[in-house]
């Protein structure tokens, strides 16, 4: 599978953004997939992830109740809509598959699309 994230952009500090990301090829719904972000001079680091079901999803602590993951199984696209954005969610932005995966931090993700990136002014 492959992955085309976009949406990123800069916003001002308590505003939103929707990143999108397509993914091409077949069998969409039995992809867990997750979101992560890598700030300058700073390791990768998981955001969010959503089950191959659409039942579970996850999030880290730093984005609980500003950050929705959402997935459309038959526009074959997961969604981050980040709400209430602070300056320190400034990164680039991955999203990244694997199949049957739970969405979880820990999971060996196969697949990644390219980065997008938001920045988030104080």
């Amino acid at each position: 599978v492959q992955l085309q994230a976009s949406g990123g952009g800069l916003v001002q500090a308590g505003g939103s953004l929707r990143l999108s990301c397509a993914a091409s090829g077949r069998s969409f719904n039995v992809y867990g997939l997750a979101w992560f972000r890598q700030a300058p001079g700073k390791e990768r680091e998981f955001v969010a992830g959503v089950n191959w079901g659409g039942v579970r999803q996850y999030y880290a602590d730093s984005v609980k109740g500003r950050f929705t993951i959402s997935r459309d199984n038959a526009k074959n696209t997961v969604y981050l809509q980040m709400n209430s954005l602070k300056p320190e969610d400034t990164a680039l932005y991955y999203c990244a598959a694997d199949k049957f995966a739970d969405g979880n931090y820990g999971e060996n993700y196969d697949y990644w699309g390219q980065g997008s990136q938001v920045t988030v002014s104080s």
